[in-house]
């Protein structure tokens, strides 16, 4: 398979974090498994294939759709052959680009073609299919987010994006009392806007980012045994660094590293 991440064009840089395309060889003729783990953000998918369906676990995908936060673990199923490209959004993204209320998305998605037809937005599945290159189709794409920035963004009126990146740069270890004080916030009121605007518990995206902090760690091999992993990312010990790790990927650290394909991040394949 062939992969590629582009960086966004600098208008869209304080939504997306990346654009990806995903393409499987010709002469493939194995169907795919691949696993999604949970990672703080949402995005955006167009998959193409003249091979037959996607589904996650039993529902089958749209073509194109948007998908909240993931929260838990599951499996997609894919054709042997088959052309995806994908959007990479910072965590406020279903609220600032949007419009959502992001806790209505968690651990699920919206068929993107129906919505952009309802909102009359410069979006469709056919425009897609017929644009043919992946060039062409990120054009379509950056269009159609910039449209709706236009429409759902007001700058400095969300205080996510302060939260989201202290809570990020320190791993998911920052103290709520911390956050509430730079805010000004009461807990509940921080509390009620971070699952609005994210679609979480500002608790539970801090456990993710501990886990992604973890997983990068391993996927790098910058470690020299896994409780070094442990007590760097402040687990309380390799032990319940596992029980985290398992809880978010299925697999403990071994598994993990024993049977995935990591090319897209945080969307392996798996071996069998």
């Amino acid at each position: 398979m062939e992969y590629q991440k582009i960086l966004p064009p600098p208008q869209l840089r304080n939504h997306v974090r990346y654009f990806w395309t995903l393409e499987s060889h010709a002469a493939e003729i194995t169907p795919k498994t691949f696993k999604t783990f949970a990672d703080g953000s949402p995005g955006l998918i167009y998959q193409q294939s003249d091979k037959g369906c996607f589904y996650q676990e039993e529902k089958k995908l749209p073509p194109i759709f948007l998908y909240g936060q993931t929260t838990k673990h599951t499996n997609i199923y894919s054709p042997a052959t088959f052309r995806t490209v994908g959007v990479y959004f910072y965590p406020h993204a279903l609220q600032s680009v949007f419009g959502l209320n992001a806790s209505e998305l968690t651990d699920t998605c919206l068929d993107l073609d129906a919505l952009a037809r309802e909102e009359r937005a410069p979006l469709s599945e056919q425009r897609l299919v017929d644009s043919g290159s992946f060039g062409t189709q990120l054009d379509l794409l950056t269009n159609y987010i910039q449209h709706q920035i236009n429409k759902y963004d007001k700058p400095g009126a969300s205080v996510l994006p302060h939260a989201i990146s202290r809570i990020i740069g320190s791993k998911g270890n920052i103290p709520l009392k911390t956050l509430l004080q730079e805010l000004q916030l009461t807990e509940r009121s921080f509390e009620r806007k971070f699952q609005q605007g994210v679609g979480m518990s500002p608790k539970l995206f801090a456990r993710i980012c501990r886990f992604q902090a973890s997983l990068s760690q391993l996927r790098n091999n910058a470690f020299n045994k896994l409780s070094d992993i442990a007590f760097e990312n402040e687990y309380a010990d390799q032990s319940h660094f596992i029980r985290a790790f398992k809880e978010f990927t299925g697999f403990t650290p071994n598994k993990y590293q024993q049977r995935s394909s990591e090319l897209v991040e945080n969307f392996p394949e798996m071996i069998f």
